[in-house]
């Protein structure tokens, strides 16, 4: 780490800046969506929906059944022999394939 520059140090703490900023995003965009649904008089939790989409599938009921995440494996195959390759989902456990829950602040 000999003879540093400035620009490239200011660089570095511009790069750590942006990676913080972006790690930390979706809690500050759930705090000030949270914030405006207690302003407006609603449920915090979900807005009064009544239902929390499921965090392990996002919501829609089906989760890939591959124990492993090989999506890069997946692309290389795509991008080399032009085919598709078919992931296989199954059923979420977590909500019983359902998708969502009952919120448990205002159900």
């Amino acid at each position: 780490m000999e003879n540093i520059t400035a620009s490239e140090i200011a660089g570095l703490g511009v790069g750590a800046l942006l990676f913080c900023a972006t790690v930390a995003a979706p809690k500050i965009d759930s705090l000030i969506s949270a914030s405006q649904r207690s302003s407006l008089g609603m449920c915090k939790g979900c807005g009064d929906l009544r239902m929390i989409a499921c965090s392990r599938c996002k919501g829609l009921g089906m989760v890939k059944g591959e124990p492993f995440n090989l999506s890069i494996v997946e692309d290389l195959y795509q991008s080399f022999v032009g085919g598709e390759v078919t992931a296989r989902s199954v059923p979420c456990t977590k909500c019983q394939a359902k998708g969502c829950f009952s919120c448990p602040d205002c159900s």
